[in-house]
Order: structure tokens, then C-alpha cells, then sequence
């Protein structure tokens, strides 16, 4: 197994958990079931395989400290769940673009200097994947650092709501650069769309017609407080609504589905709670109604899901493949190019991962 280097885009809460989690399970056996982990292995590469040679970020909390320290530092505010050692990666100054909104602005104050040259780092320290953490809402932002991913020749994985890897202009960029791409907005492990998406399959697969449906959220991390922007919750309510709307074969009607963060509570920190109420009809035309709560802390809960996508990407580099990874896509991502019911992107994954078979969007078309 060698080495996965990678590079963090954003250095907030989600990275503090996954620099957290490779950590913590950097020496997890491969032979028996750990908590928190779906593969141990995936491909060639074990969890302790992924090392972090790069970070960027714009706030002046963060700019120019160790990235073991970094993740600490405020508005961070995810659970520790592991000792990181000094790591010897210094975080270099981004470019903010639209990255900080308004609400945002008044916890982040910008770092001096100027923007780092995103990619001569990238190459000098020979990145192999890189995970965009940045900010819901930072359009201008994300296509930016995609850019200079391209030009370092990087694979990514795009974590946030601004469609790349279901974009054709940006698969057709990685695919001429023989690049891979794992997007768009990641899932969590067992979160508030995809539990969700699960339900609404139930319904659909039972018999019973879904007539109204919501999904309401609420937290205490920036990321919520991000949110009370209505415009750059476009994205996201988009994203989250089709990923659940798309496990229904027929169309539920625009005012009879509402999916997104609803509000802010500073003292949820890092928690995340949701609320589903789904309204159906069964045989008979009898009702079935069902309501669940659900609470997770955000960060982690996603973090297990993006280290599997990193070693997907990193599989598909060294095997030659390039745009948007549709199997690893479809199962991580709550935006892929093109859907698939959980259990099915699960097999293409494990496909993927065991018999080295591999998907590109270009060849599920042509099957």
C-alpha cells in the first residue's frame, strides 16, 4: 500500500473531523468491523496510507499555524475525538472570493497577505487528491480552486453544493486532463437526506404513495449560521431535495416536498437536528403517516463517508480513470451525475473497490 497525499480546501469543522479520524484509525485492523468505518481498506489503500501535505483556509485563526492546530481553533467547534500530533503542514492563505457570507464575516476575520500559489504547492508537495471543504454558497470560490486542481493535476472530491462533478463542461475539463472527480455535496454516513432517501424508497417500493413530505434542520456550526443567507442556500435545498425526490418514480409536486436548514442555535455547537414527517397513502387509500427525529453531530458524521471517496479517487488515478467516478458518486454524494437507490451504488462501489471494475459517466451511458 503507498502512500495518498491530500490536500484540504477549508479548514473548518469537517476537516478538523477527518484529520481527526485518520488519527484515530490510522492502525484499525482490516479483518473485523470498527465502528465509525466502512472499509479499512479500500482498494490499495488503507486508512493510515492518507497523509496531509497541504491546507488553505482565509481566516487569520488558522493561516500560518500547524494543521493539528488549525482544526481547533475557533469558529470550530466539532467534538475532539483524537490527540493529532504536530503534523507538519503549515495551513497556507486561500483566496475567500464569495467564500465568507454575511452572517460568517462577523466570526472570521481575513488573514494578511496575499493568496498562496495554489499550485505550485499542490505540485511541490505532490498531492494526489484534493477535498473541497469550502462553504455553502461559495460559487465563485469553488470554481476557482477548481481551476487550479486542473492545472496541479489533482484528483477531486468536491464535499459542498456547487455542481462540478455533475457538470458536463467540468467533466469533459477532468476527463482531458485524465483526472478524476468524486462530487457533488457529500452524504453523511447515516444523516438527514440519506435517511431520507431510505424512507422514500420504502414508501415507494410498498405500495404507498407519498403525497407530502419535509425535512427540517437545524444546528450550531457555521455552516447553519452560513445558511440564514437564503441565497446561498439555493444550492443545498436543491441538492438535498433532489437527492430524496429522486427515489420517486413520479413527480410529488414542488409545493408538496420541503427539504433544507431551517435555522440557526449557537448552542447546538457542531449538533445537527432533523425532523421528517412524511404523509402517504396505502391500500385502501388509508393514510400513513410517519414522523422521526433525528440527532448526529454533523461533522463526523460526513468524515467517514469522505475518506472512503478520497481512496476511490486516488484508485481511479493510478488505474488511468478520469471524470466524474459515477459508482463512488452515486453513494457518497447527494448530487452525482446520475441517481442510483442506495443499495445499488453501494454494489458499484464495492465493485469498484474488489474487482476493480471501474465507472465512468461516458461508459454507463454507452451500456
Amino acid at each position: 500500500m503507498g502512500q495518498l497525499n491530500v490536500a484540504i480546501i477549508g479548514v473548518g469543522n469537517c476537516a478538523s473531523s477527518l484529520v481527526q479520524g485518520v488519527q484515530k484509525y490510522r492502525e484499525a485492523p482490516v479483518d473485523s468491523f470498527i465502528p465509525g468505518l466502512m472499509h479499512p481498506v479500500l482498494g490499495d489503500y488503507h486508512i493510515g496510507d492518507i497523509e496531509f501535505v497541504a491546507a488553505f483556509d482565509v481566516d487569520q485563526n488558522k493561516v500560518g499555524k500547524d494543521l493539528s492546530e488549525a482544526i481547533s481553533q475557533p469558529p470550530n467547534n466539532t467534538v475532539k475525538f483524537a490527540d493529532v500530533p504536530n503534523m507538519g503542514v503549515t495551513v497556507d492563505r486561500g483566496m475567500s472570493h464569495d467564500g465568507i457570507g454575511r452572517y460568517v464575516s462577523d466570526l472570521v476575520v481575513k488573514a494578511p497577505g496575499s493568496t498562496a500559489n495554489i499550485v505550485r504547492i499542490l505540485k511541490e508537495r505532490e498531492a494526489h487528491v484534493v477535498i473541497n471543504y469550502l462553504p455553502v454558497g461559495s460559487e465563485e470560490a469553488t470554481r476557482w480552486y477548481v481551476e487550479q486542481v486542473l492545472a496541479a493535476g489533482c484528483g477531486l472530491v468536491n464535499c459542498v453544493p456547487v455542481f462540478i462533478g455533475r457538470e458536463n463542461y467540468w467533466q469533459e475539463r477532468f476527463q482531458e486532463r485524465g483526472l478524476p472527480i468524486v462530487g457533488d455535496d457529500i452524504k453523511s454516513q447515516v444523516g438527514a437526506t440519506i435517511t431520507h432517501r431510505v424512507l422514500t424508497r420504502l414508501f415507494r417500493e410498498r405500495g404507498v404513495k407519498l403525497l407530502n413530505t419535509y425535512q427540517l434542520n437545524f444546528g450550531g456550526n457555521t455552516d447553519f449560521l452560513n445558511m440564514l443567507e437564503r441565497d446561498r442556500l439555493q444550492s443545498k435545498k436543491i441538492s438535498k431535495t433532489n437527492a430524496v425526490t429522486s427515489m420517486l418514480d413520479y413527480d410529488i409536486g414542488h409545493d408538496n416536498v420541503h427539504i433544507g436548514p431551517s435555522d440557526y442555535v449557537p448552542w447546538l455547537g457542531d449538533r445537527k437536528y432533523c425532523y421528517i414527517k412524511m404523509e402517504g397513502i396505502g391500500f385502501g387509500d388509508t393514510p400513513i403517516n410517519m414522523e422521526l427525529k433525528l440527532e448526529v453531530w454533523d461533522s463526523p458524521n460526513s468524515a467517514g463517508v469522505v475518506i472512503d471517496a478520497i481512496r476511490c479517487a486516488k484508485v481511479a488515478l493510478d488505474r488511468g480513470i478520469s471524470g466524474t467516478l459515477v459508482g463512488p458518486s452515486a453513494y457518497f454524494m447527494k448530487s452525482p451525475p446520475i441517481q442510483f437507490p442506495d443499495d445499488e451504488a453501494f454494489e458499484l462501489v464495492e465493485g469498484y473497490t474488489v474487482s476493480y471494475t471501474h465507472l465512468t459517466l461516458p461508459t454507463i451511458l454507452l451500456v
